[in-house]
């Protein structure tokens, strides 16, 4: 091995001829256009659908701007008319509603439904495929129309509890008591891609831990507080990260379930459906951009909040 390595450091030491030096410059070009040719494609949309677009935003933010006439410069007007508009302040409240009871309901499930298919069931591909079946479906149109209809006061969920007894006329989604939780237990119904990813999670714990621990004589409870949260908090970490920022984006279904409306009474109003309706509802681009730009905002907050509290509880290997 040493002389390998004296043998390299004498390559290295030897001065190369000017044109040797011209080739492997010439080599090294070549190369780096190949590579930004590889490139070019994810650099134009880049410019022309992330970064342009958000930088048009921005300078629209601060604006009045109606899609029919020349943006006017209005400095921080939009900011002032969202600390006044009462509108604006229930949809926050009902989308802040909406991430904090449906995201850990949902990981919640997600995770005991992994931990089920875990035990090595038969037929393990086929539930798998059963249960993220509703994480594909469940931002569709088709099943925020299939869930208004369900929840409606003549539809299936009152004939279920008919079945048992309860005879009930209500309109779920129609009632401004009920319409925002029939909209989180949609969201919660869509379990699929964070329970597989759970799952993945848990086939990477070593079994030696839980059979020592057994030996130890820890019970189930003891295993699943002391092995398995531990050594899964770096998934749930992940899961948590990325379902906060997916819910503050939840637009489709309070669209569909009030009709764009975010009623009854402003009750399923959520934060996206409003920028929506300022923005191609009544044409005020400027002021919408200005909305997009605070729910930017708050949901860098939130993800930074997790990444600051995540050194107090998610454990790595080092």
């Amino acid at each position: 091995m040493s002389a390998i390595n004296e043998l390299s450091s004498l390559r290295r030491r030897r001065p190369r001829s000017t044109e040797e030096r011209r080739l492997r410059r010439k080599e090294e070009s070549r190369d780096n256009k190949a590579g930004y040719l590889f490139l070019l494609p994810w650099l134009i949309g880049l410019l022309a659908v992330t970064l342009g677009p958000m930088l048009a935003s921005l300078y629209l933010a601060f604006t009045d701007y109606s899609l029919l006439q020349a943006p006017r410069w209005t400095g921080l007007d939009n900011i002032t008319r969202m600390l006044h508009d009462e509108r604006l302040h229930t949809s926050l409240i009902n989308t802040f509603v909406y991430v904090f009871v449906s995201v850990p309901l949902q990981l919640l499930l997600a995770l005991a439904l992994a931990m089920a298919l875990d035990k090595g069931l038969r037929g393990m591909a086929l539930y798998r495929s059963v249960f993220y079946l509703p994480s594909l479906l469940g931002g569709s149109v088709a099943i925020a129309v299939l869930w208004r209809q369900m929840f409606g006061s003549d539809g299936l969920f009152n004939q279920i509890l008919g079945v048992f007894g309860i005879h009930s006329d209500t309109g779920w989604i129609s009632d401004p008591k009920f319409a925002l939780g029939s909209i989180i237990v949609l969201h919660v119904w869509t379990f699929g891609a964070p329970m597989l990813i759970f799952l993945a999670g848990l086939r990477q714990i070593p079994e030696m831990y839980y059979e020592a621990a057994k030996v130890d004589g820890a019970g189930p409870v003891r295993r699943f507080m002391k092995i398995t949260l531990p050594l899964l908090s770096p998934i749930i970490f992940f899961n948590l990260v990325l379902q906060i920022i997916g819910s503050f984006q939840s637009f489709t279904q309070a669209f569909v379930v009030s009709n764009g409306s975010g009623g009854p009474s402003d009750s399923t109003l959520f934060f996206t459906l409003y920028l929506y309706q300022r923005g191609f509802g009544q044409f005020e681009m400027g002021y919408a951009s200005a909305m997009a730009w605070l729910l930017l905002l708050i949901v860098a907050a939130f993800t930074a909040i997790n990444f600051l509290l995540s050194k107090y509880w998610v454990f790595y290997d080092d």
